[in-house]
């Protein structure tokens, strides 16, 4: 039997590096993996947990499914679904949050970040963010989760919630794993911190052309050029290299920087270049499929068929082993 894999990405509109290359990606190689049944969504429910532009949400969640195509997700052998077109999310997490305390949800990093973040919308559903997540989850009994490191937190709840529902009422829910990609951990390109669409400057779009990315490139801050340590913007513009470029390349600029010294126009010019052939054929897809505008909705709407008729299952599943008939 095929083991489940099911990921998601928020519709905050296009994709940007930090997601083909932390998500995307490993989507992707699962998606070829003959041993996995591949389950792919847009997150617009976890959307809402912050604030959003409800006059553009459903085109951002169109953007995000169109991303995915021209990535190369295949809805022939992925089920693409948008989360809020299966309901049945919602009604498991209110059962799952039935084992699942307040302290507990108050108490993770990534919901302090989000209250600092966003004083003023310290919502439930920022509070149930990651029961929301367990359910996304869980509902397709999947064992394996291709997301970020800093979603562990996340998928730590997961597993709790796994554990519980299986020793107080005799459910089968695996306890999911992360599938660590390459490119996990993408850093902004203002130096501090991960790619992040909240963070102006920080990010490429996957539509970004040669001269915005070049642009873009070009502003990642540096030194002289010549030091014993590599740290800050340094160091962000070293890992591009190495994702892009492969490690040799970094580690030959790296050892450069600590004896005569490097040019950075050149190391930039080079690295846009690199980063552009990557995503150009990307771009050409996402042209074809925005001319096919049935066929998206086609996709979509098949894609929430196809997992409606698991979730229902589980739903089913749960309701009955907790005493709802």
């Amino acid at each position: 039997m095929k083991k489940r894999v099911l990921s998601g990405i928020r519709a905050t509109g296009r994709l940007h590096l930090g997601n083909y290359l932390g998500a995307v990606k490993g989507m992707l190689e699962l998606q070829k993996n003959p041993e996995y049944e591949t389950f792919y969504m847009v997150a617009d429910l976890h959307t809402l947990t912050t604030p959003y532009d409800k006059n553009t949400l459903s085109q951002s969640v169109r953007d995000v499914i169109i991303d995915y195509l021209a990535a190369g997700l295949d809805p022939k052998k992925s089920v693409l679904f948008v989360q809020s077109h299966v309901p049945e999310h919602l009604e498991l997490a209110y059962l799952f949050s039935t084992v699942t305390t307040v302290a507990k949800m108050q108490h993770l990093p990534t919901f302090k970040e989000k209250v600092k973040q966003y004083p003023e919308n310290v919502t439930m559903a920022l509070l149930n963010y990651p029961v929301l997540m367990a359910s996304d989850i869980l509902i397709y009994k999947a064992s394996l989760v291709p997301v970020g490191i800093d979603q562990e937190p996340h998928l730590e709840v997961t597993r709790e919630i796994a554990r519980r529902m299986n020793q107080e009422y005799g459910t089968d829910f695996p306890e999911p794993k992360r599938f660590a990609t390459k490119g996990e951990y993408i850093p902004s390109l203002t130096g501090e911190g991960k790619m992040s669409k909240t963070v102006e400057g920080s990010y490429i779009n996957l539509t970004d052309d040669l001269p915005i990315i070049k642009s873009k490139i070009a502003k990642i801050p540096t030194d002289a050029g010549k030091g014993s340590e590599i740290v800050g913007g340094v160091k962000t513009l070293m890992e591009f290299v190495e994702l892009f470029e492969g490690l040799e390349e970094r580690e030959g600029l790296e050892r450069l920087y600590k004896t005569t010294g490097v040019r950075y126009s050149e190391i930039k010019e080079k690295l846009a270049g690199a980063i552009y052939r990557e995503l150009e054929p990307i771009q050409k897809r996402r042209a074809e499929l925005e001319k096919d505008p049935e066929y998206v909705d086609r996709v979509i709407r098949e894609g929430a068929e196809k997992a409606r008729k698991v979730a229902q299952e589980t739903v089913a599943e749960v309701r009955e082993k907790m005493g709802l008939r």
